[in-house]
Protein backbone atom coordinates (compact mmCIF):
# COMPACT_ATOMS: atom_id res chain seq x y z
CA UNK A 1 0.00 0.00 0.00
CA UNK A 2 1.28 3.68 -0.73
CA UNK A 3 0.97 5.79 1.98
CA UNK A 4 1.68 9.64 2.33
CA UNK A 5 3.00 11.11 5.45
CA UNK A 6 2.80 14.30 6.02
CA UNK A 7 5.84 15.43 8.69
CA UNK A 8 7.26 12.16 7.40
CA UNK A 9 10.87 13.71 8.71
CA UNK A 10 9.62 14.72 12.05
CA UNK A 11 9.84 13.15 15.48
CA UNK A 12 6.79 10.67 14.78
CA UNK A 13 6.96 10.97 10.86
CA UNK A 14 10.39 8.87 10.85
CA UNK A 15 9.06 6.43 12.98
CA UNK A 16 6.11 6.50 10.93
CA UNK A 17 8.20 6.21 7.47
CA UNK A 18 10.25 3.36 8.99
CA UNK A 19 7.51 1.46 10.24
CA UNK A 20 5.33 1.57 6.65
CA UNK A 21 8.84 0.56 5.30
CA UNK A 22 9.72 -2.39 7.57
CA UNK A 23 5.94 -3.82 6.85
CA UNK A 24 6.04 -3.91 3.15
CA UNK A 25 4.38 -0.60 2.54
CA UNK A 26 5.55 2.37 0.43
CA UNK A 27 5.89 5.76 2.15
CA UNK A 28 6.10 9.19 0.53
CA UNK A 29 7.27 11.55 2.86
CA UNK A 30 5.68 15.05 2.50
CA UNK A 31 8.07 17.77 3.87
CA UNK A 32 9.91 20.44 2.59
CA UNK A 33 12.85 18.41 2.03
CA UNK A 34 10.85 16.58 -0.65
CA UNK A 35 9.63 19.78 -2.34
CA UNK A 36 6.64 19.83 -0.27
CA UNK A 37 4.89 23.08 1.76
CA UNK A 38 1.81 21.71 3.83
CA UNK A 39 1.14 25.95 4.34
CA UNK A 40 0.70 26.84 0.53
CA UNK A 41 0.24 23.47 -0.89
CA UNK A 42 3.15 23.46 -3.00
CA UNK A 43 4.45 20.21 -4.47
CA UNK A 44 1.53 17.75 -2.75
CA UNK A 45 -0.36 17.44 -5.65
CA UNK A 46 2.71 15.52 -7.13
CA UNK A 47 3.44 13.68 -4.38
CA UNK A 48 0.07 12.31 -3.80
CA UNK A 49 -0.04 9.89 -7.14
CA UNK A 50 -0.94 6.27 -6.30
CA UNK A 51 -1.04 7.44 -3.03
CA UNK A 52 -4.13 5.37 -0.74
CA UNK A 53 -4.09 7.20 2.76
CA UNK A 54 -2.81 10.12 4.12
CA UNK A 55 -1.25 10.13 8.06
CA UNK A 56 -0.87 13.53 8.82
CA UNK A 57 2.10 13.14 11.76
CA UNK A 58 3.44 17.34 11.25
CA UNK A 59 4.00 19.67 13.77
CA UNK A 60 4.81 23.27 12.42
CA UNK A 61 5.47 25.58 14.33
CA UNK A 62 3.48 28.93 15.84
CA UNK A 63 3.94 31.80 17.34
CA UNK A 64 0.68 32.09 19.29
CA UNK A 65 -3.19 30.99 19.64
CA UNK A 66 -4.40 32.44 16.54
CA UNK A 67 -1.10 32.42 14.62
CA UNK A 68 -1.64 28.01 15.52
CA UNK A 69 -5.09 27.93 14.72
CA UNK A 70 -4.06 29.67 11.16
CA UNK A 71 -1.05 27.54 10.14
CA UNK A 72 -2.71 23.88 11.13
CA UNK A 73 -6.16 25.01 9.43
CA UNK A 74 -4.07 26.31 6.39
CA UNK A 75 -2.03 22.65 6.30
CA UNK A 76 -5.02 20.37 7.01
CA UNK A 77 -7.10 22.15 4.52
CA UNK A 78 -4.10 21.93 1.41
CA UNK A 79 -3.73 17.94 2.28
CA UNK A 80 -7.63 17.36 2.19
CA UNK A 81 -8.00 19.41 -0.99
CA UNK A 82 -4.98 17.85 -2.93
CA UNK A 83 -6.02 14.48 -1.22
CA UNK A 84 -9.85 14.62 -2.88
CA UNK A 85 -8.25 15.51 -6.22
CA UNK A 86 -5.90 12.47 -5.83
CA UNK A 87 -8.57 9.65 -4.97
CA UNK A 88 -6.89 9.57 -1.77
CA UNK A 89 -9.53 7.11 0.39
CA UNK A 90 -8.37 8.11 3.99
CA UNK A 91 -6.90 10.96 5.76
CA UNK A 92 -5.43 9.80 9.29
CA UNK A 93 -4.57 12.97 12.01
CA UNK A 94 -2.14 12.27 15.03
CA UNK A 95 -3.85 15.02 17.56
CA UNK A 96 -3.84 15.08 21.70
CA UNK A 97 -5.94 13.00 24.15
CA UNK A 98 -8.02 15.17 26.27
CA UNK A 99 -7.48 18.26 24.01
CA UNK A 100 -11.03 19.73 24.90
CA UNK A 101 -10.20 19.98 28.63
CA UNK A 102 -7.02 22.92 28.30
CA UNK A 103 -7.59 25.53 27.01
CA UNK A 104 -4.17 27.14 27.09
CA UNK A 105 -1.30 26.55 25.27
CA UNK A 106 -0.60 27.76 20.84
CA UNK A 107 -0.54 23.91 20.23
CA UNK A 108 -3.46 22.94 21.69
CA UNK A 109 -5.56 25.65 19.70
CA UNK A 110 -3.80 24.58 16.60
CA UNK A 111 -4.77 20.99 17.56
CA UNK A 112 -8.67 21.82 17.69
CA UNK A 113 -8.33 23.65 14.74
CA UNK A 114 -7.00 20.62 12.59
CA UNK A 115 -9.57 18.44 13.76
CA UNK A 116 -12.39 21.07 12.71
CA UNK A 117 -10.70 20.74 9.26
CA UNK A 118 -10.25 17.45 8.90
CA UNK A 119 -14.35 16.42 10.19
CA UNK A 120 -15.65 19.39 8.05
CA UNK A 121 -14.03 18.17 5.15
CA UNK A 122 -14.81 15.61 2.25
CA UNK A 123 -12.01 13.03 2.65
CA UNK A 124 -12.91 9.70 4.81
CA UNK A 125 -11.01 10.60 8.18
CA UNK A 126 -9.63 8.80 11.31
CA UNK A 127 -8.14 11.03 13.95
CA UNK A 128 -5.85 9.57 16.76
CA UNK A 129 -5.45 11.46 19.78
CA UNK A 130 -2.51 10.24 21.82
CA UNK A 131 -1.49 11.18 25.37
CA UNK A 132 1.92 13.10 25.73
CA UNK A 133 5.17 11.01 24.61
CA UNK A 134 7.72 9.72 26.99
CA UNK A 135 10.31 12.29 26.65
CA UNK A 136 7.76 15.17 27.13
CA UNK A 137 8.70 16.27 30.65
CA UNK A 138 12.54 16.26 28.93
CA UNK A 139 11.26 18.56 26.27
CA UNK A 140 9.56 20.99 28.24
CA UNK A 141 12.47 21.02 30.73
CA UNK A 142 15.07 22.37 27.89
CA UNK A 143 12.26 25.37 27.17
CA UNK A 144 12.27 26.67 30.75
CA UNK A 145 15.80 26.85 32.90
CA UNK A 146 16.11 29.84 35.26
CA UNK A 147 19.34 29.53 37.57
CA UNK A 148 20.88 26.93 36.07
CA UNK A 149 18.40 24.74 36.82
CA UNK A 150 15.42 23.42 34.03
CA UNK A 151 12.01 24.18 35.60
CA UNK A 152 9.56 21.33 35.32
CA UNK A 153 5.70 21.79 36.49
CA UNK A 154 4.42 19.54 38.39
CA UNK A 155 1.96 17.02 35.54
CA UNK A 156 0.33 13.83 36.59
CA UNK A 157 0.45 12.38 32.59
CA UNK A 158 -0.20 8.67 31.40
CA UNK A 159 2.42 9.15 28.76
CA UNK A 160 3.17 7.08 25.60
CA UNK A 161 6.11 5.89 23.61
CA UNK A 162 6.84 7.48 20.20
CA UNK A 163 7.29 3.90 18.66
CA UNK A 164 3.79 2.62 19.88
CA UNK A 165 2.01 6.51 18.66
CA UNK A 166 3.60 5.25 15.22
CA UNK A 167 2.26 1.81 15.20
CA UNK A 168 -0.89 3.22 16.28
CA UNK A 169 -1.21 5.75 13.20
CA UNK A 170 0.11 2.70 10.59
CA UNK A 171 -2.83 0.72 11.63
CA UNK A 172 -5.10 3.30 11.51
CA UNK A 173 -4.01 4.01 7.85
CA UNK A 174 -4.13 0.51 6.57
CA UNK A 175 -8.10 -0.07 8.59
CA UNK A 176 -10.89 1.51 7.30
CA UNK A 177 -12.13 5.32 8.28
CA UNK A 178 -12.65 5.53 12.20
CA UNK A 179 -14.94 9.01 11.70
CA UNK A 180 -15.53 9.09 15.52
CA UNK A 181 -11.67 8.40 16.26
CA UNK A 182 -9.27 6.95 18.46
CA UNK A 183 -7.57 7.38 21.44
CA UNK A 184 -4.76 5.69 22.98
CA UNK A 185 -2.36 6.12 26.32
CA UNK A 186 0.39 4.50 27.91
CA UNK A 187 -0.16 1.80 30.71
CA UNK A 188 0.07 3.87 33.75
CA UNK A 189 0.55 7.28 34.93
CA UNK A 190 3.38 9.38 35.95
CA UNK A 191 5.03 12.01 37.40
CA UNK A 192 6.45 15.02 34.73
CA UNK A 193 9.43 16.25 37.64
CA UNK A 194 10.50 12.32 38.02
CA UNK A 195 10.25 11.34 34.31
CA UNK A 196 12.33 14.55 33.53
CA UNK A 197 15.35 13.46 36.11
CA UNK A 198 15.04 9.79 34.78
CA UNK A 199 15.07 10.47 31.27
CA UNK A 200 18.31 12.57 31.80
CA UNK A 201 19.74 10.38 33.82
CA UNK A 202 19.12 7.20 31.37
CA UNK A 203 20.77 10.02 28.82
CA UNK A 204 23.65 10.62 31.01
CA UNK A 205 23.39 14.20 30.97
CA UNK A 206 23.57 15.98 33.93
CA UNK A 207 20.97 18.40 34.60
CA UNK A 208 19.35 20.23 37.92
CA UNK A 209 15.48 20.17 38.11
CA UNK A 210 13.59 22.08 40.32
CA UNK A 211 9.78 21.10 40.74
CA UNK A 212 7.76 24.66 40.22
CA UNK A 213 5.17 25.78 38.02
CA UNK A 214 6.48 29.58 38.22
CA UNK A 215 8.38 30.03 34.42
CA UNK A 216 7.66 26.30 33.77
CA UNK A 217 6.88 26.24 30.22
CA UNK A 218 3.11 25.15 30.83
CA UNK A 219 0.61 27.02 32.86
CA UNK A 220 -1.50 25.98 36.13
CA UNK A 221 -4.38 25.26 33.56
CA UNK A 222 -2.56 21.56 32.99
CA UNK A 223 -2.80 20.93 36.30
CA UNK A 224 -4.59 17.90 38.13
CA UNK A 225 -5.71 14.80 36.00
CA UNK A 226 -6.69 17.52 33.05
CA UNK A 227 -3.86 15.94 30.52
CA UNK A 228 -5.23 12.10 31.51
CA UNK A 229 -6.80 10.07 28.83
CA UNK A 230 -11.07 9.10 29.50
CA UNK A 231 -12.10 6.17 29.83
CA UNK A 232 -11.98 3.20 27.60
CA UNK A 233 -8.72 4.30 25.77
CA UNK A 234 -6.71 2.22 23.97
CA UNK A 235 -3.67 1.44 26.07
CA UNK A 236 -0.21 0.97 24.49
CA UNK A 237 1.76 -1.49 25.52
CA UNK A 238 5.85 0.27 26.15
CA UNK A 239 5.96 1.49 29.68
CA UNK A 240 7.88 4.10 30.60
CA UNK A 241 10.58 1.95 32.62
CA UNK A 242 10.91 0.26 29.31
CA UNK A 243 11.61 2.87 27.30
CA UNK A 244 14.02 4.35 29.44
CA UNK A 245 15.82 0.84 29.58
CA UNK A 246 15.73 1.07 25.93
CA UNK A 247 17.49 4.15 25.52
CA UNK A 248 15.62 6.68 25.91
CA UNK A 249 15.30 8.06 22.68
Amino acid sequence: MRIAVAGGTGRIGRLVVALLAQSGHEAVSLSRGEGVDLLSGAGLAQRLTGVEALIDASNPAAADAADAERVYTAASENQLVAELAAGVGHHVALSIAAIDAVRGGPHYFGKRAQERTVRAGAVPHTIVRATQFHDFPAMIAERAVSGGEAVVPPLLLQPIAPADVASVLVEAALGAPEPAGVVVAGPRTEDAVDMARRTFAARGADRAIRASWAGAALGLEFSGEVLLPPAGARIAPTSFDAWLAAGAR
